[in-house]
């Protein structure tokens, strides 16, 4: 199986910079190219494959992409700070392999140029970061791992190594979304609760997501792994929360193909289906919570099956011997006013697109890949 991942990642990295083949969005819809979390997702699998593997063209190729985006001043195509996007934030976690790994100060910078949307990026009455200035005053779950995975980073190699401020976060997000009866947490949270699509007593979202919970857990295993562990009461607080996480979607977790619906709470009701970007994340979060001893060491199995699920059922070999990654859900989102089809119902999130070869699924699917490596080792 291991020679068929490598061959279809060896595909993906025939992209051009700005065209790359894994961002579906970008191809469907035509955007120009920009500095965002699909193109982020991919690059980072791709410097821990080089991590993992040690062949320099993994690496090669993410500076090779990087480097058409960023300027020796550190500023980035397609990057905005004033946009307040946490998206848009997310790809700038990489430049801190490429700072480590290439001398070239522009990299230094655009961190930097990063850095400063944090310090000036708006926040709900709770202190959470806005998910986007078009979205004020929402907190969505996989904001969480936008955001907070760069912060960090930036804490931990050039900070204080001050990790006050991304913990509230977690915490604050643990408390108000996270549903203990169910053991999961909600998509979205409004805290002027005046959002058509949030609940007026609560300001919550009315469902789960998959791909959400999925972003979470990374973000959770991520931070964790970037944290000071001398940090004790930080560390001790986001672990506790990170198995907490895994421990209420496991239970969710489909029987048969070991992976998880794209409504987790509503298996096999018409219309859902098995998701694939979700499941890889879930998988890389258990592979790599139980590599660094934040989970229990039964996880290594537990993630070692929902990839190989993943791979059995949506990864397949056409008769010319190309190679697909579906079953991935293209997008999902919460507004705004102006979209009232995004009201987080069970029948919205069933109708996105379901396509092949995004890199919100290749991506995770690939970092778990890395994990399933270093089992081996």
């Amino acid at each position: 199986m291991y020679d068929i991942i490598d061959k279809y990642i060896d595909k993906l990295m025939t992209s051009e910079p700005d065209k790359p083949l894994w961002n579906i969005e970008a191809i469907l819809h035509g955007k120009k190219p920009t500095w965002n979390y699909i193109d982020g997702c991919m690059t980072a699998s791709l410097i821990e494959l080089y991590y993992t593997k040690g062949d320099p063209k993994y690496i090669e190729f993410v500076k090779k992409f990087v480097d058409y985006y960023v300027n020796d001043d550190g500023t980035i195509l397609g990057y905005d700070p004033e946009k307040f996007s946490t998206d848009d934030m997310s790809e700038s976690k990489i430049l801190f392999d490429l700072d480590k790994e290439f001398d070239n100060p522009k990299y230094k910078k655009a961190i930097e140029l990063t850095h400063s949307q944090i310090l000036k990026h708006p926040r709900t009455q709770e202190g959470n970061f806005w998910h986007k200035k078009i979205y004020p005053n929402q907190v969505w779950l996989d904001g969480l791992y936008m955001a907070q995975v760069f912060y960090t980073r930036y804490q931990t190699v050039y900070g204080k190594k001050d990790y006050a401020d991304i913990v509230k976060q977690f915490k604050n997000v643990h408390d108000i979304m996270f549903n203990k009866k169910d053991g999961l947490y909600y998509h979205g949270y409004d805290s002027t609760k005046t959002m058509f699509w949030a609940d007026p007593k609560t300001g919550l979202s009315k469902n789960y997501w998959l791909r959400s919970i999925g972003w979470y857990t990374v973000a959770l295993v991520d931070v964790l792994s970037y944290l000071d562990e001398q940090m004790y009461d930080e560390y001790a607080t986001i672990k506790a929360i990170f198995k907490e996480t895994i421990e209420g979607v496991m239970r969710y977790q489909d029987k048969e193909s070991k992976m998880f619906w794209q409504v987790p709470n509503f298996p096999g009701r018409e219309g859902n289906y098995l998701e694939t970007s979700g499941s890889a994340m879930i998988a890389y979060a258990c592979l790599k919570g139980a590599r660094i001893n934040a989970l229990p060491e039964r996880y290594r199995e537990i993630g070692k099956e929902i990839f190989n699920g993943i791979c059995k059922k949506y990864l397949s070999v056409k008769e010319d011997g190309d190679l697909n990654l579906g079953g991935i859900c293209l997008v999902a989102g919460l507004g705004p006013d102006k979209d009232r089809r995004r009201d987080g119902s069970y029948e919205y999130y069933i109708s996105e697109p379901v396509v092949e070869n995004d890199a919100k699924g290749v991506g995770p699917l690939i970092m778990a890949y890395t994990e399933m490596i270093k089992l081996e080792k």
